[in-house]
């Protein structure tokens, strides 16, 4: 750890803590990733930006659930609150595969070692510190607990689950990125710490102070809760249970709460209680972002993990954020329910400040893998009139049509790309991010936009594709496509042949490499069937695919435990069981000599000879 002292981490241990001079933690965060440094780690984040309020905060990454429970007492009980988190993923995503296998491993964990956290770890984490400190206030927030604020569907429980609030008995839940609401709670329980002359805050205190905060969700009596004018009554969870329709009518007005500017208190009856979620806080502003981005990072692992490989870690060590926020809503994805469909940019001052940073680190070689967010080519994108934003709920603002009020301009992108590229040490920038080819092809009739876009897609292909690009098509079948909010196949056919030309016009050896999602609802076995012609005739031997896996509080997931559409009422196709989810999955590897013979006997049983001699089995 080149030109670093272990004071440079947030402290993990009561000896690292006296190492700071601290006797006493204002906040202990408990995270089931590994602590990693990082401005891509959600517990680093956090940590960092309670850091710089003036608080002494320390992480205890990973701690031992199953032993006499010293993790959990090695910090002692900190003044204000506990933080928890059960990583950058749903623990449940991160350790099982749409089959319900075991990933190959926890890209989180040391070594990539399933049996760092437990399954649910949000819930065990938080019931364990309630048992331990039970008036202690307890903080969850992190993917986990934002995408499971309401009764949700739960894929490996196959049911339908009640607000994480309820089983994992915490004061207070932060949905979406906490770095507002996380430092209003601190600041006020910090005054009202001052205020009362104790020693510690306690629950009775918290739940005093902290009910009005904006992007918060907690329970309460029905008693003690006093309705407003900006409220909207959910169905409860027991209705929800009774009825599917009224489940995905719930998941519409979320969704679309979310996706507003000025949204609704969202309460929904549960155990006789009420969870109440708060709006959120305005978007983020890029001054607040570089803040967030521009903490003392060591940008490294802790060196707890010396001489252990943390398979996340290498993947974004040389990479750098430049936004957040995604405008595409893709129906089965959590970027936009988790970080908002309004894109928050950081400066380029501050993106520079970090390239720099990983210029002079000692291992790096010149080569950024990604200069990306979300979505690649994003950044600086948004509405050109605000006010008309101001009243839009949808959830996105480029499908099934790209909004005329959007500006679609990538100049800022080609500026920033070669500001960077000039910086020295670095030798070249990838795009390692999947880019939305959607925006390079739409045009605005806006002459200089559009010649924009041109260079830019120019600029892309040939000066930052490390040899191969992703996009993410996801499918082949217009309905399917529809229902994903995705755009049409033709258009990934058209920037397929721009890719082409460009490759050679400049004698570039590069390939594009499309991702594509199996069972995903809506998707039957014909579709996949023509899905693998269709790739076929392209020439695309497929690589990069998935099984769709239902993830709490997305619209393909209500699809998928509805059957119906929560936008049209219409029902829905869905492959429920291993047996029509491993089939779908079959028609990805038609090119493989193995799996041709029961390809071929499924194409026969559905009748489809057209099929079998355009795939010339």
């Amino acid at each position: 750890m080149e030109n670093h002292k272990l004071t440079d981490w947030l402290p993990t241990t009561r000896k690292e803590a006296k190492l700071r001079g601290w006797e006493e933690l204002d906040v202990v965060l408990f995270s089931g990733d590994a602590y990693v440094d990082h401005p891509s780690f959600g517990a680093a984040v956090i940590g960092r930006i309670l850091e710089a309020e003036g608080l002494r905060v320390a992480i205890v990454p990973q701690p031992n659930w199953q032993d006499d429970l010293r993790d959990f007492k090695k910090m002692g009980r900190p003044r204000l609150f506990f933080g928890i988190s059960a990583g950058c993923m749903d623990s449940m995503v991160n350790k099982y595969t749409a089959a319900k296998r075991f990933r190959s491993e926890d890209a989180y964990s040391p070594d990539g070692k399933h049996s760092m956290r437990p399954e649910y770890a949000t819930t065990v984490y938080s019931n364990i510190l309630k048992e331990l400190y039970p008036d202690s206030p307890v903080v969850i927030g992190g993917i986990e607990a934002s995408m499971r604020r309401f009764t949700h569907y739960d894929y490996w429980q196959d049911t339908l689950k009640k607000s994480i609030l309820i089983d994992s008995k915490a004061d207070l839940l932060i949905y979406g990125m906490g770095e507002q609401p996380i430092t209003t709670i601190a600041q006020r329980l910090k005054d009202e710490l001052a205020a009362s002359g104790a020693e510690y805050v306690t629950s009775e205190m918290a739940k005093k102070v902290t009910r009005d905060i904006p992007q918060v969700g907690y329970l309460t009596g029905k008693s003690d809760f006093t309705p407003g004018d900006n409220d909207t009554l959910l169905h409860s969870h027991e209705e929800c249970l009774k009825s599917k329709e009224k489940e995905a009518k719930n998941f519409l007005v979320i969704e679309r709460e979310s996706n507003k500017l000025h949204a609704k208190r969202l309460i929904q009856s549960v155990n006789g209680l009420l969870t109440v979620i708060n709006p959120p806080f305005p978007p983020m502003t890029t001054e607040q972002l570089d803040h967030s981005f521009d903490l003392p990072y060591t940008r490294l692992p802790h060196p707890k993990y010396n001489g252990k490989r943390i398979p996340a870690y290498d993947m974004i060590k040389f990479s750098v954020n430049i936004h957040r926020g995604c405008f595409g809503g893709c129906a089965f994805c959590t970027i936009s329910a988790h970080q908002g469909k309004f894109i928050v940019n950081r400066s380029e001052e501050s993106i520079v400040r970090e390239v720099e940073k990983i210029a002079a680190m000692p291992d790096f070689k010149g080569y950024l893998s990604d200069l990306g967010g979300p979505s690649a080519n994003m950044y600086m994108m948004s509405g050109c009139n605000k006010s008309r934003c101001a009243k839009c709920a949808r959830s996105s603002c480029i499908q099934p049509n790209v909004c005329p009020n959007l500006n679609i301009d990538h100049a800022p992108l080609l500026k920033l790309y070669k500001r960077v590229d000039a910086i020295r040490g670095i030798k070249k920038s990838f795009i390692g991010s999947g880019v939305r080819y959607d925006l390079l092809l739409h045009k605005t009739g806006d002459k200089q936009k559009d010649h924009n876009t041109a260079l830019y897609t120019e600029e892309l292909i040939r000066n930052h594709v490390s040899g191969r690009l992703k996009v993410a098509p996801e499918h082949t079948d217009d309905k399917v496509l529809k229902l994903m909010r995705k755009p049409s196949f033709m258009q990934f056919r058209q920037f397929r042949d721009i890719f082409n030309r460009i490759n050679q016009q400049h004698k570039l050896n590069q390939q594009l490499i499309p991702y594509f999602i199996s069972s995903h609802p809506g998707s039957t076995m014909e579709s996949m069937a023509s899905l693998a012609a269709e790739t076929k005739e392209l020439n695309f031997h497929l690589e990069q695919v998935q099984d769709f896996t239902p993830t709490p509080m997305t619209m393909a997931t209500e699809m998928y435990y509805t059957g119906i559409n929560p936008e049209t009422g219409d029902k829905i196709f869905c492959a429920r069981n291993m047996r029509e989810k491993e089939e779908q999955r079959l028609f990805f590897f038609w090119y493989k000599s193995d799996e041709q013979k029961r390809i071929k006997a499924l194409l026969k049983k559905m009748g489809r000879n057209d099929l079998l001699r355009k795939l010339g089995l």
